[in-house]
Parts: C-alpha cells; structure tokens; sequence
C-alpha cells in the first residue's frame, strides 16, 4: 500500500488531502508541531476513511526531528511515495519588508527552504528503490508575485520555489515528479477554486499526470 506523508498536516487542507488519497487506496503520515492534536486528527481520519492514518511531531525548523518523523512513517505504514510538504508559515514571517531584519528571515528560510530539503533528502533514496515518487509543494501566492507587506514568505516561498523548479529537473530522470500548487491568498471552504476539497483534487491531479512543475489554484489577480 502506498504512503502520501503530509508536512504541516492539520484539519483544513491536510485533511482533504488524507480523504482524496485514502479514497486511492493511500496510507497517510501527518506530521505536525504538535502531537496530540495531529494524533487526534489522524484517529478521526482513520475512522471516517478506513484507510491507515497515523500522527507525528515535528517543527520543519527541527531537521532531526523532521528526519526522525519521516523515518518513522516509513517504518510503521511504509515507503513514502509522495511527501506533501506544506507546513503554515508563522506570523513572524509576515512583516514588511523595511521591518524585516536578518533575524526575522533567516527562520522563515530554514521553514520553507531547509526543511524541504531535508524532507526530500529523507524520502528520495526511497522513491528511487520504488521506482518513481511525487513531491508536492503548496504555497501561497507570493511564492510568485512578492508583496512588501509578507517579506519573509516573499523571500522564503520564492526560494522554495527555486529549490522545487530545480529538484523537479534533478528528480525526473528518476521518475520522480515534483510540483507544485500555488493558492493565492486563503484556504476558503465554499469557494469554487479554494475549498479544501478542491484543491486535494488539483494535488491528486498533480501527483497523478506529472504534469508541468507549476499549477495555480486561480489566477493571481482573480
């Protein structure tokens, strides 16, 4: 059974997510900062799914223990063929720019930039034993358009965006398929191109057609 290991899961997207990959017959690893929650999150999951959902503690920002928890997925539900790696920036990250000191971006570069290259370091080896993987990554729009107001996610989101562009060249000799989803402004249930559900289909798509390395959620100015 294959194995879809979630980074910053929580009730919104990363449950949609463990709902449309369950439905393909996927084991799920959430991982989260904080552990009973996502453990409690993933009992939920496991019961309305019937697929094999488990929780684990991690801060993106913590590479061993990044390591640990990715590690430790494998061990209980197996390989991780696809790694969703979409961890929710912390406020710290949203000051204007003529605000922003070193100290307050150097953070919001370990979380976008350090802990998607630990993760993928951690999963790749795995991926090409099975033959093939997808990592998917979920940012927000100014991944691609900066805003002065949200400097650090302006700087660190575009880095990741940099860092995914070229492991989706590295990667796809390997089978290994690396996209990316952009979501301009808010996760909105209800909202015909933003709802949760929605957009765990477009992820599905992405992993599934291993298309082009970039999709966006709807247009940036729409």
């Amino acid at each position: 059974m294959p194995t879809i290991a979630i980074i910053g899961a929580g009730a919104n997207l990363g449950a949609a997510v463990t709902r449309r990959f369950a439905k393909e017959g996927f084991s799920v690893a959430l991982v989260s900062r904080h552990l009973g929650r996502v453990q409690d999150l993933a009992a939920d999951l496991a019961d309305e799914t019937g697929a094999a959902v488990r929780g684990y503690s991690a801060d993106v920002t913590d590479r061993d223990a990044l390591r640990a928890a990715l590690q430790q997925a494998s061990a209980d539900l197996g390989p991780v063929e696809v790694l969703q790696y979409s961890p929710l920036p912390a406020k710290e990250f949203l000051r204007p720019v003529l605000e922003t000191t070193v100290e307050d971006l150097q953070p919001a570069l370990d979380f976008s930039v350090h802990g998607l290259l630990t993760a993928v370091h951690q999963v790749q080896q795995h991926m090409r034993v099975l033959g093939g993987g997808t990592v998917l990554l979920v940012n927000g729009g100014s991944a691609v358009r900066p805003v002065a107001h949200f400097a650090g996610t302006s700087v660190s989101f575009a880095a990741e965006s940099a860092l995914g562009q070229m492991f989706h060249d590295a990667l796809k000799d390997d089978g290994i398929h690396v996209g990316q989803l952009i979501i301009p402004g808010a996760i909105e249930e209800g909202h015909p191109n933003k709802d949760p559900e929605v957009l765990a289909e477009k992820l599905w798509t992405i992993h599934s057609e291993k298309g082009e390395f970039r999709t966006f959620a709807q247009g940036l100015d729409d």
